[in-house]
């Protein structure tokens, strides 16, 4: 994959030519950053039949496009670089804060994932076995 920054400093024409240049060069995808209309994403994925990157960040010069809108323009792969940091962050500092003012996290505790599901979510229970019956296995080795 490559990416070019050009679009924002040299225009979409130098945008174009350097992604042709990467894909000359061997790239499989492009990323072409700081895109801020769909029909800029259509000339990319136009031109070239190589997958077309979205980075979709919030704050940032491209908007808050959503999949199917990018889709509609070619668009075959989406990522959100930070969305869950951020919102992990903001969570950070509700807890931080109400620890501070109240002494302790318990107001807050409803917003916060539990032990189960966290173990749920990286399927720690599967896990738990698997490493039994390794460790019973190599006992009897």
């Amino acid at each position: 994959m490559a990416r070019t920054d050009a679009l924002a400093v040299e225009g979409i024409e130098a945008a174009i030519d350097r992604a042709g240049s990467y894909i000359e060069a061997g790239a499989d995808a492009l990323f072409p950053e700081a895109i801020r209309d769909l029909n800029t994403y259509k000339k990319f994925t136009d031109a070239f039949k190589v997958p077309v990157l979205a980075n979709i960040t919030e704050f940032g010069l491209t908007p808050l496009f959503t999949v199917a809108e990018l889709a509609t323009v070619g668009v075959g792969i989406v990522l959100y670089p930070l969305s869950a940091f951020r919102a992990m962050n903001k969570a950070a500092e509700l807890v931080y804060e109400t620890v501070r003012k109240e002494g302790s996290q318990k107001s807050v505790i409803d917003s916060m994932q539990t032990r189960d599901e966290l173990y749920q979510r990286i399927n720690y229970y599967e896990y738990e076995t698997a490493l039994d019956k390794f460790l019973q296995d190599g006992d009897k080795k």
